[in-house]
């Protein structure tokens, strides 16, 4: 359990203000609504890549930039950006030379006599940044992979009912 007395001195955590200043902070809403195609779906999946870029940058601008500067890259774990196949970006514990990476290393440090004690609270107000910020980044890149799947299936059954359209006489559709 964390000290409530003990505050982070060099890390500043981001707060509710500065996601309510993200360009689409607000869309999330949009997902409960009824969708109806194609451009429904692929314009969901739009916000929803955006909104994870910004999380991406607003990592790299906020996150990033303190946890690497004084005091922590005096420390042998640092935080780094590591960009996947699938085209998002998380952040995740490294050692500097990258011969290791992942949340041990943290853990490794937390425990670590070598660790200096006026730094725990930052490192693990750090780790809880880096915990929310890849949750919400890997929510939002699935949201978007699955809007452009359902914006196929939705230009597959748009297609489905023209075709059937077409091979139906002009005066039997009404009926």
């Amino acid at each position: 359990m964390s000290d409530p007395n003990r505050e982070p001195r060099y890390f500043q955590g981001l707060q509710q203000a500065t996601f309510m200043k993200l360009e689409h902070a607000a869309s999330l809403k949009g997902l409960l609504k009824p969708f109806k195609g194609k451009g429904d779906f692929d314009a969901w999946a739009s916000q929803c890549f955006a909104m994870r870029d910004e999380l991406i940058d607003l990592a790299q601008r906020q996150v990033l930039q303190q946890a690497v500067g004084h005091p922590f890259h005096l420390l042998p774990v640092e935080l780094a950006q590591q960009t996947t196949g699938a085209g998002t970006a998380f952040l995740r514990w490294r050692r500097h030379d990258r011969s290791a990476m992942g949340v041990a290393l943290w853990q490794e440090l937390m425990v670590s006599t070598g660790t200096p004690v006026n730094l725990l609270a930052d490192l693990h107000a750090i780790e809880l940044q880096r915990i929310t910020l890849n949750m919400q980044i890997s929510l939002l890149h699935t949201l978007g992979r699955q809007a452009q799947e359902c914006a196929s299936k939705a230009a597959e059954a748009e297609d489905a009912y023209l075709r059937r359209l077409k091979s139906i006489p002009p005066g039997m559709r009404d009926r």
